[in-house]
């Protein structure tokens, strides 16, 4: 079953989500990112390449040539294909997907929507028996 941990208050949902591919990324090996948009997308992919001078996130879209061999995808395509060990989900909906990872990490931005919207993401989950 899908371990599920919530990172709730979130002043900069793309700086934490940056952080936690890293993590992922170290110590699960593959990745894949749900962001809430085109705009979220192209965002965090730039954060990725300029976050540290001395680490390398090797990262691109779902659609790359080389997606299938790319260990952390980025994108706001609501659907998945291949591997990954950790899904982090920025997106506001339930990743319909979300039961194929080994962990989730749902990112819940302060603002009032974003928390509604993270509030019945966890209902979602609860009322199917994740923890």
């Amino acid at each position: 079953m899908t371990a599920i941990d919530f990172y709730t208050h979130v002043a900069s949902p793309l700086d934490v989500a940056a952080r936690i591919v890293a993590k992922a990324w170290a110590q699960h090996g593959s990745v894949r990112v749900l962001t809430a948009d085109a705009a979220d997308t192209a965002a965090l992919d730039r954060l990725l390449w300029t976050q540290s001078a001395l680490s390398f996130i090797p990262h691109c879209r779902l659609a790359a040539p080389d997606a299938a061999q790319t260990p952390v995808i980025v994108d706001d395509a609501v659907e998945h294909e291949g591997p990954a060990a950790v899904l982090i989900n920025l997106h506001p909906q339930t990743p319909p997907f979300f039961s194929r990872f080994e962990r989730l990490a749902e990112i819940v931005a302060l603002d009032g929507d974003a928390a509604e919207a993270g509030r019945a993401r966890y209902r979602f989950y609860r009322e199917r028996g994740y923890a």
